[in-house]
């Protein structure tokens, strides 16, 4: 019994402080949601830890729509948010299938070099990568944002994650479709990737948030207002709208579009991160 108590104390003391931990990460997200349905006197009246709006309101939305094109912001961030994570899924996946499955000589040395972008910083190829952009006359187009997420290192992990999680597909599989007579191409289609769906849905969502929350890169090579991305359109917000409650709608409807993206991928999501695709060769 006193073994038995010991553990019930644990793992109530463990419970406690996960829950005032969670609590204490989501709770600026709470309180910049509430605060959106704020008037301006009573956010900067009131105690922060005091987040429910008296009285509510939702003229800080209406004005949100009033100072920006929001409709329009929001149209380039889904079309961006979904168009680009696509390509760089369709990337990775060739290429970590070509790199787990075909025998070439610099194989391994290729997958090093992919792996060693990973650890150079965004910031040192902003300059060389801006310059490329220009010289190939690509600025202020939406080609730039798909070129620069495709073909650097943003693309790198895309590339490992389906590697490994290939390695855990077994080869008899592949081995049985073409005996059969499958193609290459029709074994990496029927055999590969609807066994993969863990590591589409992990690569979508992880990549979906990248493009949308991106900032500096669009900021830098897209100067077109009706081009803008909602992140960038919410920088041009606070330079013309100084109420933060007005801010606060914008950043809070923003979040949206990733919350409903992890809600219809999040069965797959888990299963990927359950089932762990790093098996062995």
């Amino acid at each position: 019994m006193g073994m038995k108590i010991k553990q019930d104390i644990g793992r109530g003391t463990y419970h406690v402080l996960m829950i005032a931990l969670s609590l204490a990460m989501i709770y600026p997200f709470i309180w910049s949601l509430l605060s959106s349905f704020k008037s301006s006197a009573q956010l900067y009246s009131n105690s922060p830890l005091n987040p429910i709006p008296n009285p509510f309101t939702l003229d800080n939305y209406r004005r949100l729509l009033e100072v920006l094109p929001f409709g329009k912001f929001v149209i380039n961030s889904v079309f961006l948010s979904l168009a680009i994570p696509l390509c760089m899924i369709a990337v990775a996946s060739f290429t970590a299938y070509a790199l787990t499955r075909l025998e070439f000589r610099g194989r391994n040395v290729l997958f090093i070099a992919f792996i060693a972008t990973m650890m150079i910083p965004s910031h040192v190829t902003l300059i060389p990568n801006y310059r490329i952009i220009v010289d190939m006359k690509l600025y202020n187009k939406f080609i730039a944002l798909f070129l620069t997420n495709m073909f650097t290192a943003s693309n790198a992990f895309n590339i490992f994650f389906f590697r490994q999680y290939f390695l855990s597909i077994p080869r008899d599989l592949e081995n049985s479709a073409i005996i059969d007579g499958c193609s290459r191409i029709g074994v990496f289609f029927r055999i590969i990737m609807p066994n993969a769906k863990p590591a589409i849905a992990t690569t979508a969502i992880l990549s979906f948030r990248s493009v949308w929350n991106a900032f500096l890169w669009p900021m830098l090579v897209i100067n077109d207002y009706d081009k803008l991305t909602l992140t960038v359109g919410l920088k041009y917000l606070k330079e013309w709208e100084p109420n933060w409650a007005v801010i606060l709608a914008g950043a809070s409807l923003s979040i949206v579009p990733i919350i409903v993206v992890f809600l219809i991928f999040q069965k797959q999501f888990m299963s990927s991160n359950l089932n762990a695709g790093f098996g062995g060769r």
